[in-house]
């Protein structure tokens, strides 16, 4: 019954956001063959500006939808989860949403205990939003945190699905009340396989020099493919 509520959520706001705006999703490289068919195990989320990011569910065929109601595993500010209202509607989103501290901490490790061979893992690895200056909310700039990392060593095959975002401070700045309609949502997208990613980036075996890769590499992705009105690498 939950996973039929999500989903139905879901394709509600699906319907909703095709009403209102427009979508520019374009891949990075080569396009996977049936991208929407493959199996990804991560969706990682970069350039995390605001809470209104489920708009981007708006491009989504429906069947790719069914898979996040049904196998999406989602680590979220336990802030955000605990607001009313607010929190009841992010924790419908995902058949699994987990609430952390942002900390290294017994909520992180009930994160990746929950990670099983079904679960899709979808993760904002920045760990917090942009705000309009660029920096996060308390004047630092956005960075990787070392939490990906964890998940990519406990999956052991797959795809991850990289989600490089434009940004939605023209719709929704944090700590406006409602996003403003009729403005185009920009992604791009590249998919790598997990097995290879990590054998890439692993040296000496240890988890802090993975991290440490993990991150630098994450950090250069996003610094590149996400869109900023110049188009580069990109088909």
């Amino acid at each position: 019954m939950r996973k039929l509520l999500t989903f139905s959520l879901l394709a509600t706001l699906k319907l909703l956001t095709r009403i209102f705006y427009k979508f520019d999703f374009r891949w990075v490289g080569d396009v996977p063959d049936s991208p929407w068919k493959q199996d990804y195990r991560v969706i990682t989320f970069l350039n995390h500006t605001s809470l209104f990011e489920w708009l981007f569910v708006g491009f989504l065929p429906l069947g790719f939808i069914w898979r996040i109601a049904t196998r999406a595993l989602v680590p979220a500010a336990d802030k955000t989860i605990h607001r009313p209202l607010v929190g009841w509607f992010f924790k419908m989103l995902a058949p699994k949403v987990v609430p952390i501290s942002r900390q290294p901490d017994q909520t992180w490790k009930a994160v990746i205990d929950q990670i099983d061979s079904e679960s899709m893992v979808i993760i904002l690895p920045e760990g917090r939003m942009k705000r309009a200056n660029g920096l996060d909310k308390d004047g630092r700039p956005m960075s990787i945190r070392g939490g990906i990392a964890d998940i990519l060593q406990v999956i052991p095959d797959g795809k991850m699905l990289l989600a490089y975002s434009g940004g939605l401070h023209h719709i929704q700045v944090p700590g406006q009340f409602l996003p403003k309609p009729f403005k185009t949502l920009t992604m791009r997208l590249e998919a790598v396989e997990i097995p290879e990613y990590r054998q890439a980036l692993e040296s000496d075996g240890t988890i802090d020099t993975f991290k440490a890769a993990v991150k630098a590499d994450l950090t250069e992705r996003r610094d590149t493919y996400c869109p900023t009105g110049r188009e580069v690498w990109v088909r």
